[in-house]
């Protein structure tokens, strides 16, 4: 336990830094209009900027988990909040597209830089006691970033520009890079101390690839990120086919993705009281799949009305929202070792981006070739399938775990 600095303590720093790390992942929709016209970028190239950061995850988040085990927690968040904030400012100043989507690599690198080592690091900071309400409220910095970008960037873009929505959050990345300095201890990754050799990245790398938990967790987060950012990434179109304005539509969005928050922060809690991390992920799945049907099924010719398909995916979302809290839980306690901490995690990222790189276009795939959304809901019960599956396997590896420990 570490005491706290001014008066905050540092795990709600890590948290507020992984935040400002997803509002640059979810910069680029609200803006994409406007720039799609300033810098006369195509469709295409508008897809490029929007997969760039996943693309980094999927390449470089088990490359960059094992440069946090080895560069420093709190030094790899500080470089990766300086990347973000440079690239940010800088993407202000550009006037072509190949010059943004150089800088919107740059930020994918930040992002994972800042996101890696932070369970790891809330790890070092908090008491045993409180660690699963953490990872509980670390699990929201991505909808909670990505809700705050869809609802602010829109009114920063219209009532000046879209540079200055790129200045903005570079703005907000150095503060959170000085909030990391000032608050979080600058504590090194546990690593075995009698075998100094045991520290060297190849050692790590195979731990981590040989150990189960760390396939099981990843691959869990993999079908869980598939699902959720295809349901959600198309509700704005699904919403103008319904009729809704594209105000509306995007209010509805961002309230759909903050309704993730809940589930996290829930997770948490669940656990400091013994839930069992199976059970939680088995809600999720099974809500997650219900709430895919109710939002978008046809029976005999008709869905439910739109206020309850609304109702269908806020539970899709907010009650699934259990499940990444509860999984990086599950990685504190099924990484192979202490100082693999942040490869696992890295490894979840990986496939995560994976799952969210391949699971929007096969949801696309089923509605062009059913000519609508009606069948949609059978890849996400597939996936929540899945998820169900994986689930039953993680409780019995910690089950192991805990008798071994």
């Amino acid at each position: 336990m570490r005491h706290p600095r001014f008066g905050i303590h540092p795990s709600w720093v890590i948290v507020f830094a992984g935040v400002c790390a997803a509002l640059h992942v979810g910069k680029l929709p609200p803006a994409l209009p406007v720039l799609q016209d300033a810098l006369n970028i195509t469709l295409v190239q508008a897809g490029f900027l929007l997969s760039a950061v996943q693309v980094a995850s999927m390449t470089l988040g088990l490359a960059v988990g094992l440069s946090a085990d080895s560069l420093g927690l709190r030094r790899s968040m500080l470089v990766g909040l300086g990347l973000l904030s440079f690239a940010s400012i800088s993407g202000g100043f550009v006037a072509d597209a190949s010059g943004l989507l150089f800088l919107r690599a740059l930020e994918g690198l930040g992002f994972l830089l800042v996101v890696m080592p932070a369970p790891a690091l809330i790890r070092r900071t908090v008491d045993a006691s409180q660690l699963s309400g953490r990872m509980g409220w670390w699990g929201t910095y991505m909808p909670t970033g990505s809700a705050l970008a869809l609802l602010l960037g829109p009114w920063v873009i219209a009532g000046l520009n879209w540079s200055a929505w790129w200045w903005l959050l570079g703005a907000v990345a150095a503060f959170a890079w000085v909030a990391v300095w000032l608050c979080v201890p600058d504590v090194q990754p546990l690593v075995p101390t009698h075998n100094v050799a045991n520290d060297a990245w190849p050692k790590r790398l195979a731990l981590t690839l040989q150990s189960p938990g760390p396939w099981l967790v990843a691959l869990t987060f993999a079908v869980y990120s598939s699902q959720w950012l295809a349901v959600v990434g198309f509700l704005p179109t699904v919403y103008a086919e319904l009729g809704l304005a594209a105000g509306t539509a995007g209010v509805l969005s961002a309230c759909v993705a903050l309704a993730n928050v809940s589930g996290n922060i829930m997770s948490g809690r669940l656990l400091q009281r013994g839930w069992p991390a199976q059970r939680l992920l088995s809600i999720g799945f099974a809500c997650m799949a219900l709430g895919a049907v109710g939002a978008y099924a046809v029976w005999q010719g008709e869905g439910l009305p739109t206020s309850l398909r609304f109702a269908c995916v806020v539970m899709f979302s907010a009650v699934g929202g259990l499940i990444p809290g509860t999984l990086f839980s599950c990685a504190l306690r099924l990484a192979p070792s202490e100082g693999t901490v942040s490869t696992t995690v890295g490894y979840m990222q990986q496939l995560s981006a994976l799952g969210q790189f391949a699971g929007p276009p096969l949801v696309a795939w089923v509605a062009a070739s059913a000519g609508g959304w009606q069948w949609t809901w059978t890849v996400t019960a597939t996936l929540s399938l899945a998820g169900a599956v994986l689930a039953h396997f993680i409780g019995r590896a910690l089950h192991k775990k805990e008798k071994h420990d």
